[in-house]
């Protein structure tokens, strides 16, 4: 059976080896995953070779994600490293401290300050340690801590329902879509978007530097969450980042907001990836909990695109066995769905002729029975209108142009098959298909597969025509053009 979810894994110190790095592409990884947050642009060029040299070595396409930092507002560091707060404790945060202690720590974002008031509730350390703003004092922010524990160097602070002003795109961030952009990632996930505004801002770098890599929108904020129609029409495409989007919009509203996002994301052609502690366990243990088996189960019906693990694959004992686990568990619930297709096509309009073919053709295959649904695509647009039905089928997207290829690995239930030499006729390119869908071992003889191409082949934006073949048979039946 083929996976159509697919896997993102983040690279770090436990998987940056070539070894390590071919065994988690053989177990199912389709994306990798550069956390910019970490590591300096040569870390990241050295994994990009080894994730290239695996990809030629085992003939299997797989995409590259940049993931930028953006604005992780966090406290400075302690004398001692770490410091213990008591429920009652007054506590300060001081935009001009240079090492903290027990009584205040220093601030990363100096302009913190401005952005709170008496009242305000800020989160540190994910949540763990709770602040209540007593008053703002010039640079101080003056708080009583509400719940304490131990909290140690450079940790994050988010504030309770959101409103800090921190722009998405900082100076590194910038710096770092530069490095992106030379390296040829397939996509680049810009970090705290607050607006459709970064997200513009963010492809118009991109496009400076001379790239082509596909924006994903990390939702992460209160205000994310308010903008989401309007942040997903300036991208191309979401992560549900449940870490930092939890703190801030409380836990309990995390999934029902994931349900939101995916099926948005999904009625706006745009991709979706769910992230975050999908199997936290296992960076220790070699096997999930019941609850993240649920967890990734219940992201997979709910129709992602793609399922992420973090530091499962970046630092964890049991990157490869993490991986295999992931695809087992997204296969179990992909088997278990149910084709909606019809309630999925019934009343939408279409303005262009080659997603109206692309909706066609998975509707026909799915009402012959068919196997698989091929197209040949220039720009890869055909293949994503497809996989946004919920058709359980395979669809094979053929391509000559290799960063096409790699970008519609993130796209779920697409497989793409790279052609080297596109042929130059449609006859020639449905007898190249079959041949190569064959190849795939999941389709044979006398199976009905739909096609689906230009009159005007290797020609973007040109797909036309649909035909439906019995695989092995002379004849091919013209259905629409």
């Amino acid at each position: 059976m083929l996976r159509h979810t697919k896997i993102v894994a983040t690279l770090g110190p436990a998987s940056s080896t070539p070894e390590t790095v071919e065994r988690m592409i053989q177990a199912g990884v389709d994306v990798v995953r550069l956390n910019f947050s970490h590591g300096v642009p040569e870390d990241h060029q050295r994994r990009v070779e080894i994730v290239r040299s695996a990809m030629a070595k085992l003939g299997r396409p797989v995409a590259i994600l940049a993931d930028l930092q953006g604005p992780k507002i966090r406290i400075g560091k302690f004398s001692q490293d770490s410091v213990k707060l008591t429920p009652g404790d007054r506590f300060i945060l001081d935009a001009d401290c240079v090492l903290g202690d027990e009584t205040r720590v220093g601030l990363d974002y100096k302009a913190l300050p401005g952005d709170v008031e008496t009242g305000a509730v800020l989160l540190l350390d994910d949540g763990r340690i709770i602040l209540d703003v007593e008053f703002i004092r010039g640079n101080e922010i003056h708080t009583v801590v509400r719940h304490g524990g131990v909290l140690s160097n450079n940790k994050g602070i988010n504030r309770q329902g959101g409103g800090l002003s921190a722009p998405a795109l900082t100076a590194k961030d910038i710096a770092d879509i530069r490095t992106a952009v030379a390296l040829q990632v397939d996509y680049i996930a810009v970090s705290f978007p607050r607006g459709a505004e970064d997200m513009y801002m963010a492809r118009q770098l991109i496009r400076a530097q001379g790239g082509d890599a596909l924006t994903i929108a990390k939702i992460e904020r209160v205000e994310a969450v308010a903008a989401l129609n309007e942040i997903i029409d300036a991208s191309d495409g979401l992560m549900v980042a449940r870490g930092d989007l939890a703190v801030e919009v409380g836990d309990a509203a995390v999934p029902a907001l994931q349900k939101r996002m995916i099926a948005s994301a999904r009625a706006k052609n745009k991709l979706v990836i769910t992230a975050t502690q999908m199997m936290e366990s296992m960076i220790h243990a070699p096997i999930p909990t019941r609850a993240e088996v649920s967890d990734v189960a219940n992201a997979v019906l709910d129709g992602t695109d793609a399922v992420m693990l973090s530091a499962e694959t970046a630092s964890g004992h049991y990157p490869v066995e993490t991986v295999a686990t992931m695809a087992r568990v997204c296969l179990a619930a992909e088997q278990s769905a149910e084709a909606t297709l019809d309630r999925d096509v019934f009343n939408r309009l279409f303005s262009r002729i080659d997603e109206s073919i692309a909706i066609a053709a998975v509707w026909t295959a799915h009402h012959m029975n068919g196997k698989a649904v091929t197209a040949f695509t220039e720009s890869g647009s055909t293949p994503l209108w497809m996989s946004r039905l919920n058709c359980c089928m395979p669809i094979y997207a053929m391509t000559a142009i290799s960063g096409v290829l790699t970008k519609m690995c993130m796209y779920r239930g697409v497989h793409p098959i790279f052609m080297p030499q596109a042929p130059a006729t449609l006859d020639e390119l449905l007898k190249a298909g079959e041949a190569a869908i064959l190849a795939t071992g999941t389709v044979k003889k006398d199976d009905v597969v739909v096609f689906t191409g230009g009159e005007q082949v290797n020609t973007a934006g040109g797909t036309n025509l649909l035909k439906i073949k019995r695989v092995g048979q002379m004849q091919s039946a013209p259905a629409a053009a």
